[in-house]
């Protein structure tokens, strides 16, 4: 039934129990109650909203009263309230239910929608009831805090109450996994996006965020995902400070991990040797990282690691002669810093090779 359905139907026999119910002044049995419960579900569950129903209670005990006799009368008020409340129990009662049924239909699609599973046509018919068309491009925005986050959590509602007022209805999808704040949007509109992780960063009090590139279909959105998910696991790695993750911006990085055996065969053949020095490799590996993060100047490098200058030469001399390849030589330098954003990806030498 569509929504506005006459309540009217839903009211047979209530002049009756009315009736009864004022004769005596008693209260409704149980199976007046229910039957009252069911007709408020059944209401609910038409469309019919919770105010039109109960002003046709209220409407149907004032013709009432005339036809009822003093004493009758006097209980008129107590009983209306009663059945009134007895039907609203029943109209709430549905109204809850269909709300859980909405929110674990939302969450299936939500978890089929990130990970690929179920049929792709029948996930983009269901997509577009959550406002999506899968035909199109999307993207995704991942945003991870220092606690979880879920569908409901402040944090959540703030961060889609600002999107809302911002742009309105675009076809934006908000949700959570696994503690984390997604936001689905079209491919054409980098400007959601954006405003997501302006928005999304300041909620979760300083987290980051990453983003996926746009793809088609129903798949591309998964694919958007990933690549977000991945950039974040990235940026923890290697310790990228950068608020805001940009998958385009970081291809570099899975293009060198694509051959794992390879990579690892180039960090243990150039910084292996490193392991020789006092304290192990990873000092020197820090001194390579600052260098390389400061566009090889030395003198940033050795503030970065609380290094005077003498210090921070002595260390890189020493991982010259270590590794017979100079940081400062440009000719050997790219080798060298390839080998050094290898350790990073692999955890070297916390992981042994």
């Amino acid at each position: 039934m569509a929504e506005g359905e006459p309540v009217h139907e839903y009211l047979d026999g209530y002049a009756e129990i009315l009736t009864r119910v004022c004769a005596t002044g008693r209260r409704l049995t149980r199976e007046e109650r229910e039957a009252l419960r069911s007709r408020g579900e059944r209401a609910a569950e038409a469309g019919v909203g919770l105010r039109a129903a109960v002003r046709a209670h209220l409407a149907t005990a004032r013709a009432l009263r005339p036809r009822l006799s003093r004493s009758a009368a006097e209980h008129l008020l107590a009983a209306a309230e009663e059945t009134v409340d007895a039907f609203a129990e029943g109209h709430e009662r549905a109204q809850r239910l269909a709300v859980r049924q909405e929110e674990a239909a939302r969450r299936e699609f939500i978890d089929d929608l990130l990970h690929g599973r179920s049929d792709l046509g029948r996930l983009a018919e269901r997509a577009e009831r959550f406002g999506l068309l899968l035909s199109h491009a999307h993207a995704v925005a991942v945003a991870q805090g220092s606690e979880p986050y879920e569908d409901g959590y402040a944090v959540s509602r703030g961060v889609e109450s600002s999107l809302v007022a911002r742009f309105g209805n675009r076809r934006i999808l908000l949700t959570t996994k696994d503690g984390r704040l997604i936001c689905v949007a079209p491919g054409d509109e980098p400007d959601v996006l954006a405003f997501f992780a302006k928005q999304a960063y300041a909620a979760t009090d300083g987290g980051r965020v990453a983003v996926g590139r746009p793809h088609s279909g129903a798949g591309g959105v998964v694919h958007s995902y990933e690549e977000a998910l991945n950039a974040l696991d990235l940026a923890d790695r290697m310790d990228l400070d950068a608020p805001v993750l940009y998958a385009a911006d970081l291809l570099v990085y899975p293009v060198l991990t694509r051959d794992r055996q390879a990579m690892a065969e180039l960090v243990r053949g150039v910084l292996g040797p490193l392991q020789q020095a006092r304290g192990g490799a990873q000092p020197l590996l820090d001194t390579l990282t600052a260098y390389f993060d400061t566009n090889c100047v030395s003198a940033e490098a050795a503030r970065r690691l609380s290094l005077s200058p003498r210090a921070m030469t002595y260390r890189l001399d020493r991982i010259r002669r270590l590794t017979g390849a100079d940081p400062a030589d440009p000719a050997e330098r790219y080798t060298l810093q390839t080998a050094v954003i290898g350790a990073r990806l692999l955890d070297w030498p916390e992981q042994p090779l």
